[in-house]
């Protein structure tokens, strides 16, 4: 122990020089921005949008790649089995990291072992259905739900896999209105939508962009009501849930974040943590963003966002408990 203790200023010292090298160095090779989600959606349309301004910040280009399946669960253990030096950046949501091994027997990771890096958007939400759905809000909704349910014929949601956030806010719905409904899960955004706009599935509560609000503006998707606590500027005639007697108090959203290994060395963390909050405090990125009705968060310090992190968990996993989420 006493010749331990000799060599601790030696060994701290050395530490302290590997961190200034990592800091200094990093990084050295472009870096990868994964998308747990395929093209055309609203968390691709989040990194396109950022990813040039973030190479101007690093110093190196950032390559997006999306990798869909399992909730996200497929691109989150990508980056967790490569090496923990942050080449390598999840963006993800509590739907991914928390949710996602709630609800996938097959993800292993929990939600510990990853670590927010920074926040980037907070995106309300809208839910979507197909053009000929005939309700026009809460109460609509709910009383349709109810006829069908009575005639066998529930009402179909679609989310972007099974423990999705979307699918917890379908079987949320069911649960406090004890009406039946038919989970329906896709590997993503985009191919929700299309079945949408195709009449195979009747709801899909999502986040949204200029896209989906054309959608529904050019008659080929129809939004019976947002979830947020007030109506949307770029669906200012849709009413919220909230507003309906059947929904009331159905108020939620979601944010995006970027995450790495929980094991990534604090120096480079630092790096990737300046270099984000800097993208978030771009006036381009911000205005691009805020066009698709998207919030972007001022950027917070790391210790903060490791507590929202796991406020989030926390309460992630008490409304899952409530449902008895199981793992399949």
């Amino acid at each position: 122990m006493t010749s331990f203790l000799k060599r601790l200023p030696s060994v701290l010292g050395a530490l302290l020089v590997t961190c200034t090298v990592q800091a200094q160095t990093f990084p050295s090779k472009p870096v990868v921005l994964m998308v747990p989600y395929p093209v055309g959606g609203v968390s691709d349309f989040i990194a396109r949008t950022l990813s040039s301004t973030l190479a101007k910040h690093l110093g190196q280009p950032v390559v997006v790649e999306n990798l869909g399946g399992a909730s996200g669960g497929i691109a989150a253990q990508k980056v967790l089995n490569s090496p923990s030096d942050g080449y390598i950046i999840l963006q993800g949501s509590p739907n991914e990291l928390i949710l996602a091994p709630l609800a996938n027997a097959s993800i292993k990771y929990r939600s510990e072992d990853f670590r927010l890096v920074q926040m980037i958007t907070v995106n309300p939400l809208v839910m979507l259905a197909r053009k000929d759905f005939p309700a026009s809000n809460g109460d609509e909704l709910m009383a349709y739900a109810k006829r069908g349910a009575a005639a066998g014929k529930p009402l179909t949601y679609a989310s972007v896999g099974p423990g999705s956030f979307y699918h917890l806010l379908g079987e949320h719905m069911s649960k406090l209105t004890a009406v039946p409904m038919v989970h329906v899960p896709y590997k993503g955004g985009a191919p929700a939508v299309q079945d949408l706009l195709a009449g195979q599935v009747d709801i899909f509560m999502t986040p949204y962009g200029k896209g989906q609000v054309q959608l529904v503006e050019e008659g080929k998707l129809k939004a019976p009501a947002v979830l947020s606590a007030t109506r949307q500027q770029l669906f200012s005639k849709v009413p919220t849930l909230d507003e309906s007697n059947a929904l009331k108090g159905f108020v939620f959203d979601i944010w995006a974040g970027y995450f790495v290994h929980k094991n990534t060395p604090e120096a480079v963390v630092q790096v990737l943590h300046k270099a984000l909050g800097e993208v978030a405090n771009d006036a381009v990125v911000r205005g691009q963003l805020e066009a698709q009705a998207m919030i972007v968060p001022t950027p917070r310090p790391l210790a903060e966002l490791s507590k929202l992190y796991a406020d989030n968990t926390a309460q992630m996993r008490a409304i899952a408990q409530s449902m008895n989420l199981q793992p399949q």
